[in-house]
């Protein structure tokens, strides 16, 4: 891409980790709405379960997650109790007819809880719902954290898969944001991870970071593919101070302009396909034999708030505070207040605060925005299939933007609406023209590039 379309399509815009995105959830849907939604659940659906731990024992400046720093452990201990009459109260709701496929244990840092409380919120997990018995357990891991006792406890709870959060190796750019983690500690990380039983390492690095550039960029990557992880998640810093009052924190003097963001983005991109891993997506990276590396090749890859996914299973339950669930029906968080989302649960068992319920117009928008943003094209055909005649504006408004594009962007091939390489690099702009809900509450996204 030419620099001035690089500038042109890097509006900022947003992640599509669903649709409609977070900032339209809206009070119209209440806990009342999800007791309904769980009563629904016929037998035999298979679910996806995602805990949220909202606490660090550090600040990382560069953070846009909802979490909090403490340096006591009193505040997890007392969230730990709301947490589980929450898991048990959706437990009941749900009354055995579903069984679990996957569980990612999410943050803040999950790894700050002590192995007993690792053991104790397994147990209450596996006491409330049935869990298939090749479920996928994932954990975030602060390498900060560990120790050998809980390495020990994450391997008696089953973990099968874990993500460590690099960012970048260099000590300077580590120093602006907050987080000093060294290379020998994160291979420390990464080798008992795997002696633990861990069969699938990911490592999230970030590019666009204060006194980064593409030679620095480069030499982090380098560093991290010498760990031999399955898996590479290559993300671009989110600036958004009006959301997260920390990142002010950051000098933005210090950052990186759009066109030096692109070509860290495309020097990392380049190094890490030029190993042998295969590019999934916008941002993420897999080996061949990965298992998103072949739901990838098979057209079931899938997008949702951990961004690319192999979990194909339609209804996702979210725990703790700020977490997020999707049903049929729509989507569901939970309070972003630790404090209210304590109360809440106290008063109901649950804490829902806001949601969306889907139209059948939102389901074929996010089917064709998921689909593009996974595989950079759609099949009109199949979308036919899906969707019935009831889908003939959404294929109007895929030719008209073809037909608008001055820029090379997406293209008609026989059956297929293709985003082209030239846009591939920009896709969230471009998937950004299916988003019938863009700019009408004024929500604020970071950069497209």
């Amino acid at each position: 891409m030419q620099p001035d379309l690089i500038r042109k399509h890097a509006a900022p815009v947003p992640r599509y980790t669903s649709y409609p995105t977070a900032p339209h959830f809206h009070d119209g849907v209440t806990s009342a709405t999800y007791r309904e939604w769980l009563g629904a659940i016929e037998p035999g659906t298979a679910l996806s379960l995602y805990v949220h731990i909202p606490y660090c024992d550090r600040l990382c400046w560069f953070c846009a997650c909802n979490t909090r720093q403490t340096r006591r452990y009193e505040p997890v201990a007392k969230y730990l109790q709301y947490l589980y009459r929450e898991i048990v109260t959706v437990a009941e709701l749900v009354a055995g007819k579903a069984e679990v496929g996957a569980l990612h244990l999410g943050g803040g840092s999950p790894t700050m809880l002590t192995p007993d409380d690792m053991r104790v919120l397994n147990a209450i997990l596996r006491t409330g719902f049935s869990f298939r018995e090749n479920a996928e357990i994932s954990v975030e891991i602060d390498p900060n954290d560990m120790d050998e006792a809980r390495f020990d406890a994450l391997a008696e709870i089953g973990m099968t898969r874990v993500s460590l959060g690099v960012q970048d190796f260099d000590p300077r750019v580590q120093t602006a944001i907050n987080r000093e983690q060294s290379f020998a500690q994160t291979k420390a990380v990464v080798d008992a991870a795997r002696a633990r039983g861990a069969q699938s390492v990911n490592l999230d690095l970030l590019y666009g970071l204060p006194h980064q550039t593409a030679d620095s960029v480069a030499a982090t990557v380098e560093q991290a593919l010498s760990l031999a992880p399955d898996r590479i998640a290559l993300f671009g810093y989110a600036h958004v101070p009006w959301m997260r009052k920390h990142q002010t924190m950051i000098d933005e003097a210090a950052l990186p302009d759009v066109m030096e963001r692109f070509e860290q983005s495309s020097r990392a991109a380049d190094i890490i396909s030029g190993h042998g891993y295969q590019t999934i997506g916008i941002d993420h990276f897999a080996k061949p034999a990965d298992s998103m590396a072949v739901a990838h090749r098979e057209g079931r890859l899938r997008r949702n708030f951990q961004g690319y996914t192999v979990d194909d299973l339609d209804t996702l339950i979210g725990f703790g505070a700020s977490s997020i669930g999707k049903l049929p029906q729509g989507y569901v968080q939970n309070s972003t207040a630790t404090g209210e989302y304590e109360r809440l649960v106290s008063e109901s068992g649950l804490a829902v605060t806001k949601g969306f319920a889907l139209s059948e117009e939102d389901r074929m928008r996010a089917w064709v925005i998921e689909r593009l943003m996974c595989d950079f094209f759609f099949s009109r055909s199949e979308f036919a299939r899906s969707f019935g005649a009831g889908g003939a504006p959404v294929i109007d408004l895929a030719d008209r933007l073809v037909a608008e594009d001055e820029d090379g962007l997406i293209v008609r091939e026989g059956d297929r609406f293709v985003v082209t390489d030239r846009g591939r690099p920009v896709v969230r702009a471009v998937v950004s023209a299916f988003d019938a809900y863009l700019g009408n509450n004024g929500a604020r996204h970071s950069i497209a590039v």
